[in-house]
């Protein structure tokens, strides 16, 4: 169910439990603000899913309170994300990345995360109207 965007930051999502060490997860890569995890269902041959470890819900709230180290951090997690999975277009075909934000947007997990996706084809993400 899509969350409400006008929630404040719950500090029961599943990725802060991750985050906490009570969820366990099959990590990619970790940094001083990030996590990288493997999707637990993935919906592409390449599915990671990137999250800041500050108390973020969607990425505009990300934007305007993370602090400047936190955005770089991130940033180039999803970079290093991209070239260690081999879909980056350096090695491989290309990604998408999704990150959901709100009711309109489905997000789910009031958390903020960015999906990686490749390793195939992937179509269009919408069709026109």
């Amino acid at each position: 169910m899509p969350i409400d965007p006008t929630a404040p930051y719950d500090d029961d999502n599943i990725f802060a439990k991750i985050l906490r060490g009570e969820i366990p997860n099959t990590t990619v890569i970790e940094t001083e603000h990030s996590l990288a995890f493997h999707d637990i269902t993935p919906q592409a041959p390449t599915h990671v899913l990137v999250i800041p470890k500050g108390a973020y819900v969607s990425f505009d709230h990300f934007a305007s309170e993370a602090g400047e180290a936190e955005i770089i951090d991130y940033v180039r997690t999803i970079g290093q994300v991209a070239q260690m999975c081999g879909v980056d277009l350096g090695e491989g075909g290309g990604f998408r990345l999704i990150s959901n934000a709100g009711r309109d947007g489905v997000q789910e997990v009031p958390h903020l995360h960015v999906h990686v996706l490749g390793g195939r084809g992937l179509g269009r993400m919408l069709q026109p109207a």
